[in-house]
């Protein structure tokens, strides 16, 4: 049951009513009225602008009509009380023997009570989490993998073809750090003393059972070799220890993604090329000279010619580079190549799940995706403020490259999945 479209009905009869009365002109148009929560929930459980909408029709003040209206309303079983605010606005509080009644229909029904027919089955993704494969899930995930999670739920309840997915971030330099952190304890593992671990690279003891592995499956083969012959044995194996580890994270919390998708292996498949032939041949891209930004300079900022895509004329503030002085693709680039797969998959709605921290990339995401998908793709992104925790009153700092944050496991074990799925459900989203 619709509370809301219930309520919605209710109103449009009444009003019929109302025109039968002659309070109405007949025929009038009531397809802008609203019924919505009240800003204040202490207010009741809705509320309409239908009398300040229509007192112009009714040739009367809005509260002379929402009085008439309100009289109507009072009327009916299932709403114990009816107040008018401000200027028009009428506040609407259900009947306890209504919901009463819902708690009823919920038993019988169970869990198919609310599904409804609304997405007709149209096809949406909704990518979340996606946090870097460099160690476990920690405390500070935890919120953008609720939200994700819940909302993508709540979509599939509405009739919509949801697809779950995770994006992994694992062709930049962090595993690169991760392969020589995991090479560190492989060694370790074989009996070598590696004393305190280097800046820089991961010292979590989360390391410590993949190298024993690597160790027990190739002995000392990689112990002394140079880099460049073990870096990509020891990347791949670690994104596969740590990716078992995340989704065993995820599913105590009750996460389940669909897909899984490789950041590498959309380089690697030339997908990121495909989408700058793509762009480059709508005429989305040039080579140029940004203007040096005003205030803090961003990362991608060089002041030499570049190549870059033209984002300003899709909504964003300034173009972006695509490609790095070295010639290798930029973040935002494989960004592209990501969410025209999608499209190229049949997802022309998709919902990203960012971090506030990434509030930045917004804009530049909108309008790669607006270019890319010829207007067709809708692409919708969520922010989530991260998670802070206390400890006897201080604030407790989290570092995954220092080793000391609290991972989601031990949240998780100590108060339970439900709890802290329904705490990360309390505040907005976008609340600090």
């Amino acid at each position: 049951m619709n509370v809301f479209s219930l309520l919605k009905s209710d109103i449009e009869n009444q009003l019929l009513a109302l025109e039968k009365d002659g309070v109405l002109p007949s025929g009038t148009d009531t397809t802008r009225v609203t019924v919505e929560p009240p800003r204040d929930a202490s207010h009741g459980d809705a509320a309409t602008n239908a009398a300040m909408l229509l007192s112009k029709a009714a040739g009367m003040k809005p509260r002379d009509l929402a009085e008439k209206l309100a009289e109507k309303l009072r009327g009916l079983d299932h709403i114990e009380n009816v107040e008018i605010a401000g200027p028009g606005f009428i506040n609407l509080r259900m009947a306890d023997q209504f919901w009463l009644s819902q708690v009823s229909k919920v038993l019988q029904v169970g869990t198919g009570y609310g599904n409804s027919d609304l997405g007709k089955g149209e096809k949406i993704n909704v990518e979340y989490v996606s946090a870097n494969p460099t160690g476990p899930m920690h405390v500070g995930h935890c919120r953008g993998a609720v939200v994700g999670d819940v909302l993508a739920n709540l979509l599939g309840k509405a009739g919509y073809a949801v697809t779950k997915e995770y994006y992994t971030n694992d062709a930049g330099a962090q595993v690169d750090v991760l392969a020589r952190s995991l090479h560190l304890r492989y060694r370790e593992a074989l009996g070598e003393d590696i004393g305190e671990i280097p800046q820089g690279l991961y010292p979590g003891d989360y390391l410590v059972a993949p190298g024993r592995k690597m160790a027990e499956r190739d002995g000392n083969k990689w112990q002394n070799a140079p880099e460049e012959d073990w870096l990509e044995e020891f990347r791949n194996f670690a994104i596969v220890e740590m990716m078992a580890l995340i989704k065993e994270d995820l599913r105590l919390l009750g996460v389940a993604h669909d897909v899984f998708t490789s950041e590498d292996g959309l380089v690697k498949a030339g997908k990121v090329q495909s989408a700058f032939e793509h762009l480059e041949k709508k005429g989305d891209i040039y080579v140029g000279v940004l203007e040096p930004p005003k205030g803090k300079k961003p990362d991608d900022w060089e002041p030499r010619p570049q190549t870059l895509f033209r984002a300003t004329e899709f909504g964003d503030d300034v173009d972006r580079p695509l490609k790095k002085s070295d010639g290798s693709w930029t973040y935002f680039a494989s960004d592209i190549a990501y969410h025209f797969d999608k499209y190229e998959r049949g997802f022309n709605l998709m919902i990203d799940i960012f971090g506030a921290d990434h509030g930045g990339y917004v804009k530049r995401m909108k309008a790669a995706t607006k270019a890319i998908t010829h207007g067709d793709g809708d692409l919708d992104i969520k922010l989530c403020q991260l998670v802070s925790l206390f400890d006897n009153g201080e604030p407790v700092k989290m570092s995954k490259r220092a080793g000391t944050f609290v991972t989601l496991r031990d949240v998780v074990e100590r108060v339970g999945k439900d709890v802290v799925r329904f705490i990360m459900l309390t505040r907005k989203n976008d609340a600090a």
